[in-house]
């Protein structure tokens, strides 16, 4: 063979090669793409479905970490902190959100309310428009400062209007006294604010509210276990959970 047909047969096969190796260059590729397309396809689903147990978890977190700051608050004081603080002519100043800051690694913000000041007050203004993670829960989409986390406030329960809770008042069990509830969005409020929630409010909110969570919403006992309340629980055992020494023994 001479050096002309040898060059000639190198040619042929280099470009015969660089055709096979494009080829199986964008077949690989377009393979890669495919693959990508169904994983996501496949697990798009998943991750939808994943989101709303993931920010009902993260709010059960909330409500423990409300929880424990309240017992810790007590440990102090001796006392559950009243609903709200009043001053001297019984003008509602600040929320038992506020009071517990210190004990949600809040102690700096605490330290620059001026508590003889009303919440909303300009002197609060920097507190007022400060978002607390714990009082937010991941389903809701509310302003900043906003929460739907609220003590439940009535004649019989362990939060009082004005007045600290002793914890031996409550006769009817830690584990069966609704604390601390979560309420709808049509219901939330600044978290500074001296907002909470009565037995009507509560009451309406079942089965009819519209819920942050599918099927109900989260709330906290006074032993400060979470649970989550069916949307379809009865208004006989709702008002005998939010009771602190009605005698009931109902369980939720």
């Amino acid at each position: 063979m001479t050096a002309n047909s040898q060059s000639r047969v190198a040619a042929n096969y280099l470009k015969q090669r660089s055709g096979f190796t494009l080829v199986k260059t964008l077949s690989a590729f377009l393979f890669a793409i495919v693959t990508l397309g169904l994983l996501a396809l496949f697990l798009t689903p998943v991750t939808r479905s994943a989101r709303p147990a993931a920010h009902r978890s993260q709010c059960k977190n909330n409500l423990k970490q409300i929880s424990i700051a309240l017992f810790n608050y007590e440990s102090h004081y001796h006392a559950l902190p009243p609903a709200y603080t009043v001053d001297a002519n019984g003008k509602p100043l600040h929320s038992w959100r506020t009071l517990i800051l210190p004990y949600l690694d809040s102690n700096t913000l605490y330290r620059k309310i001026d508590l003889t000041k009303a919440w909303d007050d300009p002197a609060n203004a920097v507190a007022f428009n400060t978002s607390i993670h714990a009082y937010q829960c991941p389903s809701t989409i509310l302003p900043t400062n906003h929460t739907t986390y609220m003590a439940v406030v009535t004649s019989n329960s362990c939060f009082q209007a004005t007045e600290p809770r002793l914890l031996s008042d409550i006769k009817d069990g830690l584990s069966k006294t609704l604390m601390v509830i979560e309420v709808d969005v049509e219901h939330a409020v600044p978290w500074m604010a001296p907002s909470d929630a009565d037995e009507a409010l509560l009451q309406s909110l079942f089965p009819q509210g519209k819920h942050s969570h599918t099927g109900g919403m989260h709330g906290a006992c006074v032993d400060g276990s979470v649970r989550f309340i069916n949307q379809n629980i009865s208004p006989e055992v709702l008002r005998a959970i939010i009771s602190i020494a009605g005698g009931e023994t109902q369980e939720f």
